[in-house]
């Protein structure tokens, strides 16, 4: 009897190993990985759902990972080594640094992997695609939003997240050449939230101490954004001081609905997961891809927030 069970254990781990039994999921599928910034943000699931969309429809196994934080680039740069090493067919990136993860990704494409960049770029040339919203012309419409809401003059301040993020140098650097068409609108500071909530809150804190009349914000990701909101409202400056903000996620509409962020710059992150997805399986069957794709930016207030075509924006599943 003991002899026949240990033939059947036998058995059973021999048809474990040749059925291929693993973490990795079907072997028979391309593996696309997508490696985002952050997995704590409703802008990157959003991202993870065009992604899976996409792959539905391509037949693909998609793996989604990213770091704890925005600010963890070595667990980041991790990540994609490991995508590498476990040689995933494609890597879709969104990098938390430009500079810092272009190794790694000239790695992947050295052993025929194809990496697709999106929301952020990668300074390398081995980049087959990079999708994303054009940062520096959104960082204008932002500067031209708030202008129009102080009357095209006053102080107003950045608060900016990861110095260094591309994202964030490019909204930054669009924000000051919008903002250089009114003489008479003045940016005062520019300061970094680590993309911490709690850290915007202190330096917006701040800034409105030091400078008891500056009249708006340009805060440049969700947590900025919510941090400089709650500052504003604990000041008791709601409707006094201008906040627009980029992104949207829950917390962003709400605080827009309540008046503490008066725009939102908003992006479209669903379908930046699902073209990286598109353009990754399309470049490993050695199809031609598109080098630069633009997603494109919409305004976002108050006063157009009910419209179809913007709750489709702020809600993917509407799409279908």
């Amino acid at each position: 009897m003991m002899r026949w069970m240990t033939c059947i254990l036998i058995l059973t781990v021999l048809l474990a190993v040749l059925t291929g039994c693993s973490i990795a999921g079907d072997s028979n599928k391309k593996q696309i990985s997508l490696i985002v910034k952050s997995v704590d943000s409703e802008y990157w699931l959003a991202v993870k759902e065009g992604a899976e969309k996409a792959a539905k429809e391509e037949g693909v196994e998609l793996v989604f990972q990213g770091p704890p934080t925005e600010t963890d680039i070595n667990e980041q740069l991790t990540l994609v080594q490991n995508a590498v090493t476990r040689q995933a067919d494609a890597i879709v990136l969104a990098a938390s640094d430009s500079k810092a993860l272009a190794p790694a990704a000239e790695q992947a494409d050295k052993v025929n992997i194809p990496v697709i960049a999106i929301d952020s770029g990668v300074e390398s040339d081995k980049i087959k695609s990079f999708i994303a919203t054009d940062n520096v012309q959104a960082g204008e419409k932002a500067a031209d939003t708030l202008a129009g809401m102080i009357g095209k003059k006053g102080d107003v301040a950045i608060i900016n997240f990861v110095p260094g993020a591309a994202t964030a140098m490019d909204r930054e650097q669009g924000f000051k050449k919008g903002s250089n068409k009114y003489p008479d609108m003045k940016t005062i500071t520019t300061q970094y939230s680590q993309s911490d909530k709690a850290r915007a809150l202190s330096i917006t804190t701040d800034i409105l101490t030091a400078h008891p009349n500056v009249s708006g914000f340009f805060a440049t990701n969700n947590r900025s954004a919510l941090g400089a909101a709650q500052a504003i409202q604990q000041k008791g400056l709601k409707g006094k001081v201008n906040l627009v903000a980029f992104d949207a996620d829950p917390d962003e509409i709400a605080a827009l609905k309540k008046g503490l962020i008066q725009a939102l710059v908003v992006q479209d992150p669903y379908k930046m997961g699902y073209l990286g997805v598109k353009n990754a399986v399309a470049a490993t069957q050695g199809k031609k891809v598109k080098k630069r794709i633009d997603t494109g930016v919409t305004v976002v207030t108050k006063g157009n927030l009910h419209r179809e075509r913007i709750q489709k924006l702020l809600n993917p599943e509407k799409r279908d």
